[in-house]
C-alpha cells in the first residue's frame, strides 16, 4: 500500500511539474507576440516621426511610468494606434489626474517597463517574468535571442 500510495505521489509531482512548464512556456510565447506587436507599433512611429520615443530614465521603479510615456506617444501616431488595438484586452487605468491611460501587461499580470535612452539603437521592452520582480534573472528583455 505505501508503495502505491509512493508512486501516485511521484506521479503526480511529475505531472505537476509538467503542467507548470508549460504554462510558462505558453505565457513566454504570449509574450512574445505582445513584444512583436509593441515593436511594430514603435516602428511605425518612428516611420512618422523619425525618432523613437525617449526614455533616458533606468529605473525599474518607475516601469509603469516609463510604459504610460510610451503608450501615450505610439497611441498619438495613427499608424501606430491601429497595431495597439491589436493587443487583446489591453487594460487601462487612471493617471493621478483621472485621465485614462493604457498599461501593457505581461502574461503574469505585471506592466513591463520600455528603455529607449540617447545611445540606444533600438527600445528594450522588458517583462519581470514570472516571479514578477523586475532585476532577477528569469527578467525577459526583447533583445533577447
Amino acid at each position: 500500500m505505501l508503495v502505491v500510495v509512493g508512486i501516485i505521489a511521484l506521479i503526480a509531482s511529475v505531472a505537476v511539474t509538467l503542467t507548470l512548464r508549460m504554462t510558462n512556456q505558453a505565457k513566454e510565447r504570449e509574450l512574445a507576440s505582445i513584444f512583436a506587436l509593441l515593436k511594430t507599433a514603435l516602428q511605425e512611429y518612428h516611420e512618422e516621426t523619425g525618432a523613437f520615443p525617449l526614455q533616458p530614465e533606468q529605473d525599474f521603479a518607475n516601469a509603469a511610468t516609463h510604459m504610460q510615456q510610451m503608450y501615450e506617444r505610439l497611441i498619438a501616431e495613427p499608424a501606430s494606434r491601429q497595431i495597439l488595438t491589436q493587443l487583446a484586452g489591453l487594460p487601462s487605468g487612471r493617471d493621478t489626474t483621472g485621465r485614462e491611460v493604457g498599461r501593457v501587461l505581461d502574461p503574469w499580470g505585471t506592466v513591463l517597463d520600455y528603455r529607449y535612452g540617447p545611445d540606444d539603437d533600438l527600445p528594450e521592452l522588458i517583462s519581470a517574468g514570472p516571479d514578477r520582480r523586475f532585476g532577477t534573472e528569469d527578467d525577459i528583455s526583447s533583445r533577447a535571442g
